[in-house]
């Protein structure tokens, strides 16, 4: 309790009373800047601040007047499923002179504002720099002009910036996603699943043109979740005569069976001679050379437009927060600096600093130093490319690497989108590393009864939009039959194990790891990938299938909510699974503009019930119209869903109604999302390489023997970094019983939820407040990113 009482008196200390911060959108556009908006706006109100919203981004600072409005709580309501901007976004040449920032001054100081949240691309924030640096200057100029007066110097001594990044190219540097760039990988991976079914059909080959005049994120991140054939983007051009290695991939591909074939390529794509590479160009090669009936398909402003995913909606809303704390906590002395994702964590970088960083990525591309720029973009960026060049360009059997040792990978437990791609991953990695690759149908219970059989690098093609689990999979725990599976062990021969599921693939792993004593067969490195929509395994922050899930819950609410508009005031009660994690209920509450989220770990009573009821009452009569009330599954055996809807529908009579919905088995179903495509093909190559040199490590006299902790262990997402930890020291971890980790790091995501809920609630700040350099944002052996 003294520990929750010092944070809220940190929280205190961080009052934004007598203060004014603005907050304007700035260059493109982005899906997800509304939910940044948002959560400046409501945070800023939350802590006592005046916040305004500057219209027409730079341009309406220069022009003031209406362009220059205070923001209210309800002026920010139902903005979270709307793509673009609200505010306004323009691109300002009068803001570029010394002139037209004389004004902007001007307008600010009329306001009493010296606290500014730019989000833009790297040339609104460099913009945002240079007037913060020329500010006691303009101040002074203005005095003289007689336009202010000389005390207002001393008063308005300091202008404050703070910026978040929203771009749909992912092309800035210091942070590991960029605002409206998941939201655009999810316009694009649309696009591809539904041209590959009409591709299929005539055997054609397409080339797709996305978005990226300068960086090839969007493309190469597409590819690699879509498993194109081809990708060209500006960072790294491929190699002189790619024409004709290309088309004979094409081909290759094609003589095995498939029918179609995927060409990505960034706009900006270039050759090594710095020729531009376009669709067009890329066309007329492949029906030149190959003769393949081929179409060409322009994304353009697509890619911007629609509503913002899952993902977007919650790092915006966790940025806008935490520039907020940022704004409150700046002094004179403090850098301008960017809140931005390390990892799973967000963190202050200089901005400068970054806009540097990004300035050196087009400086090296224009020198031909095209190494250095994939490394400056970021390990992220560097590992994308690197899992692609893996997967997508199969080596000639006489180039692979001969290991003589025989893999098994296996689902189990409930289906999760993005098991496939972890599957193919798998499959063609361990096929690269020398491997022999089998496949295990339905679980540990297709292990005992034999259901194993080779599977070659073909059998896996197109595996990476598909949902559910191509394998099958089965809850069915080991111990009951290990010595079967001991014996289908021996007869193939494996030496090495890949699970890929969730809470009960770790039980499994325990008790194959338990068996060791009595059977030597399970004596070999065993690795688990953590695919679960519930997102309740321990030892990692995110896992497979949990943000397609979450996306499915999100657009649910929002057709839910819609559903409402033009009616009277209605109350939504949603039900979510998870079991007893609430994870889906708490972020799917923050990603839809929850009013209150009901779940397990954090319990609740008849009291806190009525109080909630009486904060939405209060609310509906103001101008809210709809209301959201998320509840986890296994949150209460009393409090039941029916119970809260009854409960909800007496206490709101004569102020609003109430409808339910009990979401079910959609929230398991559907093509994964491009996060989990990616996340599991890319923590599925790790996984592989791990067990690769694990095998290489305990091969002694002719076998493979492995009883050591760390030859069993869990891959997971672990604040910044992919970190393999034995599964045996997971159990003091683990409520075994409820089915979940015993410490979860999104539940301090909760009083951000309730925050932007209005309610008054403590606020955990001691992750806050640290700024980062660029350089040093990342771990030395972190390859992660929860920004795929």
């Amino acid at each position: 309790m003294a520990q929750q009482d010092s944070k809220k008196i940190f929280f205190e200390n961080l009052s934004g009373a007598g203060k004014a911060i603005a907050v304007l959108t700035s260059g493109g556009d982005a899906q997800g800047m509304n939910a940044a908006v948002r959560a400046v706006v409501r945070m800023g109100l939350y802590v006592g601040a005046k916040v305004y919203f500057i219209h027409e981004g730079y341009q309406g600072m220069v022009d003031g007047g209406d362009n220059i409005r205070e923001a209210t709580w309800e002026s920010v309501s139902s903005m979270l499923q709307v793509g673009g901007t609200v505010i306004g976004s323009a691109r300002c040449k009068d803001f570029r002179s010394h002139e037209g920032r004389l004004k902007a001054a001007h307008n600010l100081v009329q306001r009493g504002i010296t606290n500014l949240c730019v989000i833009g691309g790297d040339g609104s924030l460099t913009g945002a720099n240079l007037f913060r640096e020329e500010w006691s200057g303009l101040l002074t100029e203005l005095v003289e002009q007689g336009l202010i007066e000389a005390d207002a110097v001393q008063k308005y001594t300091a202008l404050h910036i703070v910026g978040m990044v929203g771009s749909i190219d992912n092309d800035f540097c210091g942070t590991d996603m960029t605002i409206g760039t998941d939201s655009a990988l999810h316009r694009i991976i649309e696009v591809v699943d539904a041209i590959m079914t009409t591709a299929q059909s005539h055997q054609r080959t397409f080339v797709l043109e996305v978005m990226g005049r300068h960086c090839g994120y969007l493309a190469l991140v597409s590819a690699l979740a879509c498993g194109a054939d081809w990708v060209l983007i500006p960072e790294m051009p491929p190699e002189d005569g790619w024409e004709e290695k290309m088309c004979e991939k094409l081909s290759a591909t094609r003589s095995r069976g498939t029918r179609l074939n995927i060409i990505i390529v960034a706009e900006g794509a270039i050759d090594r001679h710095g020729k531009p590479i376009t669709s067009g160009i890329v066309k007329d090669l492949v029906v030149k050379n190959l003769g393949f009936d081929t179409r060409v398909t322009i994304l353009g402003h697509v890619q911007r437009g629609g509503t913002p995913s899952a993902f977007d909606r919650i790092l915006a809303s966790r940025m806008g927060v935490e520039a907020v704390l940022a704004l409150l906590e700046t002094t004179a002395n403090t850098p301008a600096c960017v809140v931005s994702l390390c990892g799973n964590q967000s963190v202050r970088v200089p901005l400068m600093e970054c806009v540097q960083t990004t300035q050196e990525v087009q400086k090296a591309m224009d020198q031909k130093r095209f190494e250095e720029a994939v490394k400056l973009r970021g390990r992220s960026f560097e590992n994308n490319l690197r899992t692609y060049k893996l997967l997508a360009h199969r080596k000639p059997e006489s180039e692979l690497p001969v290991s003589n040792f025989n893999v098994a990978v296996l689902n189990v437990g409930a289906p999760a989108a993005g098991m496939n791609a972890a599957v193919r991953s798998a499959v063609r990695v361990g096929i690269s590393e020398g491997h022999k690759m089998f496949a295990v149908s339905d679980g540990f219970e297709g292990f005992y009864k034999g259901q194993i059989k080779e599977i070659k690098w073909g059998d896996v093609g197109g595996w990476t939009g598909q949902g559910g689990s191509l394998l099958g999979t089965k809850r069915t725990l080991p111990a009951k039959h290990v010595d079967k599976i001991a014996e289908q062990m021996r007869k193939h021969n494996i030496n090495a194990l890949l699970v890929i599921g969730g809470f009960e693939a770790l039980e499994c792993l325990l008790q194959l790891y338990e068996a060791r004593g009595t059977f030597e067969e399970f004596c070999i490195p065993m690795c688990m990938l953590p695919a679960t929509i519930s997102n309740n395994v321990p030892g990692t922050d995110l896992t497979i299938g949990a943000d397609t899930a979450l996306n499915a819950i999100v657009e649910t609410c929002d057709r839910i909510k819609q559903s409402a508009s033009g009616t009277k005031r209605r109350v939504f009660i949603i039900e979510t699974m998870g079991g007893y994690c609430g994870y889906l209920a708490t972020v799917g509450g923050l990603a839809a503009g929850a009013d209150a989220a009901y779940i397990y770990e954090e319990p609740f009573d008849i009291r806190d019930l009525q109080a909630n009821v009486e904060h939405l009452t209060e609310k509906m009569k103001t101008s809210i119209q709809r209301g959201l009330v998320l509840r986890n599954e296994n949150s209460n055996v009393n409090y039941t869903t029916d119970f809260i809807y009854q409960l909800y529908t007496e206490e709101g009579r004569g102020v609003f109604d109430c409808r339910k919905n009990v979401l079910g088995h959609m929230q398991q179903g559907g093509a994964p999302s491009p996060f989990d495509r990616n996340f599991g093909t890319k923590i599925s190559a790790k996984a592989m390489q791990w067990l690769s040199q694990k095998l290489v490590e305990t091969y002694r006299k002719g076998r493979v023997f492995a009883n050591a902790e760390d030859s069993c262990c869990l891959l997971g997402m672990h604040a910044r970094a992919l970190v393999f930890q034995p599964v045996v020291q997971l159990k003091d971890h683990t409520d075994f019983v409820h089915r979940i980790p015993k410490e979860q790091w999104w539940l301090k995501l909760r009083p951000l939820m309730k925050i932007l809920a209005k309610y008054k609630t403590s606020y955990d700040v001691s992750d806050s407040g640290q700024v980062e350099h660029v350089i040093h944002s990342r771990p030395k052996d972190s390859d992660a990113s929860v920004a795929m």
